[in-house]
């Protein structure tokens, strides 16, 4: 190879990686109108019944395409609930349950809440 064609490493994404906000960057209004649709409700739910990094993007049983998935992934993200890593072809997650429960104390307990 020449000096200007370096190969990437083989586990190298060519994904551009996750942005996220930390929940103490977040609104109240934020995280609850993250909170208030319900494929967002149930993407947390299943999170909170997994251990973290446990979940891939594609092991979750709701009703939208990939498109969409990845929108609810995004909002969850940007409302400082979820945090995501690339690990080889697949993105896991995580509920930041506690630095969510740091910032917004009860909430996530009272959403998780089923009647």
């Amino acid at each position: 190879m020449t000096k200007g064609n370096v190969a990437a490493p083989a586990s190298a994404s060519h994904r551009t990686p996750p942005e996220h906000v930390h929940p103490r960057d977040v609104l109240l209004e934020t995280a609850m109108a993250a909170l208030s649709d319900p494929v967002r409700l149930a993407l947390v739910r299943e999170l909170a019944a997994s251990e973290d990094w446990e979940r891939t993007c594609g092991s979750f049983d709701v009703p939208v395409r990939k498109a969409a998935l990845s929108h609810h992934f995004a909002v969850l993200r940007s409302a400082g609930l979820i945090e995501q890593r690339d690990a080889g072809a697949k993105r896991i997650n995580r509920l930041r349950r506690a630095e969510f429960e740091e910032h917004f104390p009860g909430l996530l307990d009272l959403v998780l809440r089923r009647r």
